[in-house]
């Protein structure tokens, strides 16, 4: 007994080390390669000399690479968390931020701060977590008041983003000039991240990731249900509206940098707990490092598919993720076993 929790444990360890390592390979990759490669000689000369530098390697770097990896990387631990988090509160491992409407809240919000002429900032992040914040609301609100199943769920979140989607459609008629910029919004794309728009959002998702760190232990027992939770002593309204405003901080805040990025809250989760099983206080950190290093290997393969041409992140994680989700919903026989 004693050799098979020390083997478990070994294995968890090596879990952790592996996906520390494929996160910092995938960011120096993406900051090596591209458009213009540079070599390792020339990143390392590029930091020493600081953002003051004015060589073309240290441009490319500073101004061009480094946001986007930054962006990257914490879009992606953002999604994946706020994914596993939303998973666990409405104990629905096919709930997403892009399945139940969360992305397409924040995608509503940023879609009309735009039209009103907010670009970056954090007016722009506070909208996004408003959006994102309403949207995963109306949907939880939902489940409970109609005692709806995991499919009933999924269904409901399919027709937010219809709606979402209808009314941010409308926006672009409405404000023509929007369109152009909502393209490669709902595809999704981190060439137009700025560290304007980077400063805002990164402070929200590290916010947002240390508070759920400090929670772990509560969605645990949120995740047995609301009976079980309730005998436990855990105010569960409460607990329940606190965990869901920080995962819709998390997804508004992706979403106020990349665009609508789907599936990264569905695969990361989902590909975890298979790995190493379903507690909170493993899950939600591996969820971090695995959604790091995932988006950001996504984003740079985008960018050498077709170099020097690029190729939308979104598009290559909808290739990734369509497949993904269609043997989930096969695996768990439509959404009424256990996903």
């Amino acid at each position: 007994m004693r050799n098979s929790t020390t083997r478990s444990r070994r294995n968890k360890v090596a879990l952790y080390f592996a996906l520390s390592a494929l996160t910092l390979l995938s960011a120096v990759t993406g900051l090596l390669l591209g458009a213009a490669e540079l070599s390792l000689g020339d990143l390392f000369g590029a930091l020493r000399a600081g953002m003051g530098s004015r060589t073309p390697e240290a441009l490319i770097l500073w101004y061009a690479r480094m946001p986007r990896v930054l962006g990257s990387l914490l879009s992606g631990a953002a999604l994946a968390v706020s994914g596993a988090v939303i998973q666990g509160v409405l104990s629905n491992g096919l709930a997403s931020p892009s399945v139940i409407g969360v992305n397409a809240g924040a995608g509503l919000a940023v879609t009309a701060c735009a039209a009103a002429g907010v670009m970056g900032g954090w007016r722009l992040s506070l909208a996004a977590f408003a959006g994102a914040f309403a949207a995963v609301m109306a949907v939880s609100l939902g489940a409970r008041r109609f005692g709806a199943s995991r499919g009933t769920v999924i269904l409901m979140g399919v027709a937010m983003n219809s709606l979402l989607g209808a009314f941010s459609d409308a926006i672009t008629v409405l404000a023509p000039e929007v369109a152009v910029q909502r393209n490669g919004f709902r595809i999704g794309d981190f060439s137009a991240v700025t560290y304007p728009k980077l400063i805002p959002a990164a402070a929200v998702i590290l916010l947002s990731l240390l508070i759920i760190s400090t929670l772990t232990n509560e969605l645990e027992v949120l995740s047995l249900g609301e009976d079980g939770a309730r005998a436990l002593g855990l105010n569960t309204g409460a607990v329940r509206t606190l965990l869901l405003m920080l995962a819709a901080a998390l997804a508004g805040a992706a979403v106020s940098m990349a665009g609508l990025l789907s599936f990264v809250g569905l695969m990361v989760p989902h590909a975890l707990r298979l790995l190493s099983g379903g507690e909170a206080r493993r899950l939600i950190p591996l969820c971090a490092l695995a959604g790091a290093g995932f988006v950001t290997a996504c984003d740079t393969l985008s960018r050498v598919i077709l170099a020097p041409y690029e190729f939308p992140v979104g598009i290559v994680m909808a290739f990734l993720g369509a497949p993904f989700f269609l043997f989930i919903l096969i695996r768990g026989k439509g959404g009424h076993g256990r996903a």
